[in-house]
């Protein structure tokens, strides 16, 4: 037997090999776009179940905030005691919001800035607030509602 005939016999035409690969990078990529889309639908809620600790009072500075991109939501203290919760989804083009500081909820996208007293638009592109989400505060913990 020739090592021609041997390969030929043993190993999958190589069409076949770059289908497959091709199939299943599709998949992935269609089921990571897929739980993206189911995360970010359910504000407030995500990937935890109400009742969920997110953090601690004396970790969300006043005046800024704090991002929890697994919930989908970022948590704001506008004023001292007060807590805001919004979805984390920019309104533009679905960007993760980053940056919280000096009140203000900065998108790294495309700079779109929101307030983080009531989640509406202080500079676009984005022409719609952040869609409020529902948390509360127990004691010194701030959970999903």
């Amino acid at each position: 037997m020739t090592s021609e005939s041997l390969h030929s016999a043993q190993a999958p035409a190589r069409r076949t090999v770059v289908a497959a690969v091709g199939a299943a990078g599709l998949a992935v990529a269609l089921t990571a776009c897929g739980a993206d889309d189911k995360a970010s639908d359910s504000v407030g809620s995500g990937n935890g179940a109400a009742g969920t600790e997110l953090a601690k009072t004396s970790e969300i500075p006043e005046g800024g905030g704090k991002v929890f991109a697994d919930q989908g939501v970022v948590v704001t203290q506008p004023t001292a005691g007060t807590f805001k919760a919004f979805s984390s989804k920019c309104t533009h083009q679905g960007c993760a919001v980053k940056g919280i500081a000096n009140n203000v909820i900065t998108c790294p996208c495309h700079n779109s800035q929101f307030s983080a007293t009531d989640g509406s638009v202080k500079k676009g592109p984005a022409t719609t607030g952040l869609a409020a989400a529902n948390i509360t505060v127990e004691g010194d913990a701030i959970k999903l509602a």
